[in-house]
């Protein structure tokens, strides 16, 4: 009889009861469920903390799975933000001008143009640019999060793969991709108000929930759509398709020659990936209020694959750790909870060392702990990798009889 996917998955189902104990936990001790012992805006930081695994749980699919090394996914998980804070914005803005325009009835072209004067004016416009069409629609808009970061993924992969770009040339293409779509984001021609971005986007328009509740209910959102990711993510790795694309990571060419399409194959990934970060990066921002082109700088991705590789890539739950790990402490150290160490010539302020102490934790993990933050799990389990050391590879004990095996 074949077991089911859980039962072949123990890990997810382990996964899964500790999301649903640290949601839960987060609630009852938040201002708006309980006695308040975790800030509103602490219960941000967790929310969007779950949003960066489920960001890192894509590029573990795509890098670790598949051996694709983006460095271009935080373009998707941006891309995702604009998206929806395109409609928060506009709606918003929209109230804000029923509001003051007071008993005097408004016609819909007076309301659209004086839309466009109150997002627009700070960059010195008064029309909304033709990509604002559909901003006021929310059906299209959450529609949009979907479809502009995967079609733009469908593309760039269709060309990339077909030319059999691989390595570390594929690596800088991608942040090629990146870099091109950040610079054109910070021009005011972009539609998007370019170096200013978007804000305003914790405000949700129609709801008049205060910011305590919001915050729990992105939260919940943010917590089930982590649960959806990694249950999705442990089914594709573990039937035959994961097969597949661990030989791609491993041995690309074997794979070719065995029949498969290599190139189709990292096409569905790098374009499930994508919609999976942009996903991510749609529920990040509502949480963190703004966005702008530099959220979408290739530092970003950069960053994002070094979450990965000190989490343990090829390792779903390692991802997770890994983000989550360096998101909680980043926001300690550059929150200003970790005092300044004064040495008399020198004042250590970990604002400013955050990122060196990042990138040295890269380096040791690398270079000392290969499994990363996912090897302490393997210790707990008692888990070792056999220790061959180049001897010969005889019966598996006790299936000959020692005279059997030695003729």
């Amino acid at each position: 009889m074949r077991s089911g996917f859980l039962a072949k998955n123990p890990s997810v189902l382990w996964f899964l009861l500790i999301l649903a104990v640290f949601t839960l936990g987060v609630t009852f001790l938040s201002h708006a469920y309980g006695p308040g012992m975790i800030s509103t805006s602490m219960v941000k930081t967790l929310g969007k903390t779950l949003c960066l695994c489920l960001i890192a749980i894509a590029m573990d699919l795509v890098w670790g799975y598949t051996g694709i090394l983006s460095l271009g996914h935080f373009a998707f998980f941006g891309l995702g933000g604009y998206m929806i804070g395109m409609w928060l914005m506009y709606e918003r803005t929209r109230d804000i001008v029923l509001s003051s325009a007071g008993e005097f009835p408004m016609t819909p072209q007076e309301i659209n143009d004086a839309i466009g004067t109150q997002i627009f004016g700070v960059v010195g416009g008064s029309d909304l640019p033709a990509i604002w069409h559909f901003a006021g629609n929310l059906p299209m808009q959450l529609l949009f999060v979907v479809l502009v970061p995967g079609l733009l993924a469908l593309i760039f992969g269709w060309l990339a793969f077909r030319s059999r770009v691989t390595g570390v040339y594929l690596s800088i293409l991608t942040q090629a991709m990146t870099l091109a779509l950040s610079l054109y984001l910070f021009q005011n021609e972009s539609g998007l108000r370019g170096n200013n971005g978007l804000s305003g986007l914790q405000n949700i328009p129609g709801v008049s929930a205060n910011q305590d509740h919001l915050s729990v209910w992105f939260l919940w959102a943010s917590a089930v759509a982590l649960g959806l990711g990694y249950i999705a993510a442990a089914f594709i790795v573990s039937g035959k398709f994961g097969s597949v694309i661990r030989g791609i990571r491993d041995d690309e060419a074997r794979v070719r020659f065995l029949g498969y399409s290599v190139e189709g194959y990292k096409l569905f990934v790098f374009t499930l990936t994508a919609i999976i970060a942009a996903i991510a990066g749609a529920l990040y921002y509502p949480q963190a209020g703004i966005i702008n082109p530099g959220e979408m700088a290739p530092i970003a991705s950069i960053y994002l694959a070094v979450w990965v590789a000190i989490g343990g890539r090829g390792r779903l739950y390692g991802a997770v750790m890994g983000a989550a790990f360096v998101s909680i402490v980043s926001s300690w150290f550059t929150g200003g909870r970790v005092p300044d160490i004064p040495l008399g010539f020198y004042t250590i302020q970990w604002v400013d060392w955050w990122q060196v102490l990042l990138g040295l934790a890269f380096v040791l993990v690398t270079l000392l702990a290969p499994k990363g933050l996912s090897g302490i799990v393997d210790l707990l389990e008692g888990i070792r990798s056999p220790k061959r050391h180049g001897a010969p590879l005889g019966p598996d004990k006790g299936a000959f009889r020692e005279g059997e095996a030695q003729e």
